[in-house]
């Protein structure tokens, strides 16, 4: 069971907390009903995540065997048969659709277009060049319109934006370290990583990181968003935001943490307690405003 339980990677679970952004920027934490719902929506997404990861490992099972981590996956190292993770799977599918379809209203065809991306990301897309990061945060960008729709609040377009940015600079760090640790071999592991480059993804990340900031900073400031929270508070947290955004990028380049955004933010004492600060920032400013 343990090794099949690594498959599912509960580690990455940790991703679906996109899910709760509209609990939050709604200021709906004090709502019951809401946080119910709201934490159902990330049972269904952490449910589907899981099936399409084994779904992947069972796809690349013969690249991951020659990669120097990913050839101690339980599939890849066979401690975990096809069969049962294709069985796992479907029960992870029929468990999540079963959320979905208690929660109701649209949340079923958002969970629904989850795992048709997800699963055409996985047969197909991560094989084009920039398509494949701009994929990956695709379904994060659906992970908060899920959890908008789970709760019935309008999601600012901001929100979406900053969302889909921040997961596409996560996306783009993690190709970065592939490329650092299968150096002249990343072609071969995977055909797209034969595509980049080390320049053009640390070019790239500078270009994203700036659109992330600029993004997040007009947000705190837009009308709208006065209007909901009561004051311009929110732009307490750019500096916050712009330490996370930099302490990432730092481990990125100095300790090679870049290839799991999950693992830097569960290890990483400092991004740990940036991730912290926000929220009680933000949740403060909420309440007073």
């Amino acid at each position: 069971m343990m090794p099949l339980l690594r498959s599912l990677r509960p580690e990455q679970w940790l991703k679906n907390g996109f899910v709760l952004a509209p609990l939050v920027f709604s200021g709906s934490l004090t709502d019951g009903d809401a946080v119910f719902r709201s934490l159902l929506a990330v049972a269904a997404f952490c449910a589907a995540a899981s099936a399409t990861y084994l779904v992947n490992d069972v796809l690349d099972r013969e690249a991951d065997r020659g990669h120097p981590t990913k050839c101690r996956r339980p599939i890849a190292s066979g401690a975990v048969g096809v069969g049962v993770a294709l069985g796992t799977a479907l029960v992870l599918v029929i468990v999540g659709a079963g959320t979905a379809l208690f929660l109701g209203g649209w949340f079923p065809a958002v969970l629904g277009a989850y795992l048709g991306i997800t699963l055409l990301y996985s047969t197909l897309l991560k094989q084009l060049v920039f398509v494949d990061v701009l994929v990956v945060a695709l379904g994060f960008v659906l992970r908060v319109v899920g959890g908008a729709v789970a709760i019935e609040v309008p999601v600012s377009r901001w929100i979406l934006l900053c969302a889909y940015l921040l997961a596409l600079y996560l996306a783009l760090g993690k190709r970065r370290s592939e490329l650092v640790l299968l150096g002249e071999a990343a072609g071969s592991h995977r055909v797209v990583l034969g595509h980049y480059t080390l320049p053009m993804v640390d070019q790239a990340i500078s270009v994203v990181l700036g659109a992330t900031v600029l993004a997040y900073t007009l947000y705190t400031v837009a009308p709208d968003t006065v209007a909901k929270v009561g004051s311009e508070g929110l732009m307490a947290t750019v500096p916050v935001v712009l330490y996370g955004l930099f302490r990432y990028l730092y481990l990125l380049h100095r300790h090679e943490l870049g290839g799991s955004p999950t693992k830097a933010l569960l290890t990483d004492r400092p991004l740990l307690v940036c991730v912290l600060l926000w929220l009680g920032i933000a949740t403060v400013v909420m309440r007073v405003g």
